[in-house]
């Protein structure tokens, strides 16, 4: 399986501090992933502090 995270850096609440959203986002999502069963075809939009979606997070199968 392979996780992957992408965030659109030049929308939103990151053109104006771009560190600050990117940690927000990685501790939020972290402790929000206990919510899910991280499976293939698990994931969710990602929001910035201002609720814009900036991206989106999932888990894919890796077949090989």
């Amino acid at each position: 399986m392979k996780f992957l995270l992408e965030v659109t850096m030049d929308e939103g609440a990151l053109t104006e501090d771009p560190a600050g959203e990117l940690q927000r986002i990685l501790r939020y999502w972290g402790g929000n992933l206990k919510h899910y069963d991280m499976r293939p075809g698990d994931g969710s939009e990602i929001y910035d502090s201002a609720y814009q979606v900036v991206g989106h997070w999932t888990v894919e199968d890796q077949a090989g």
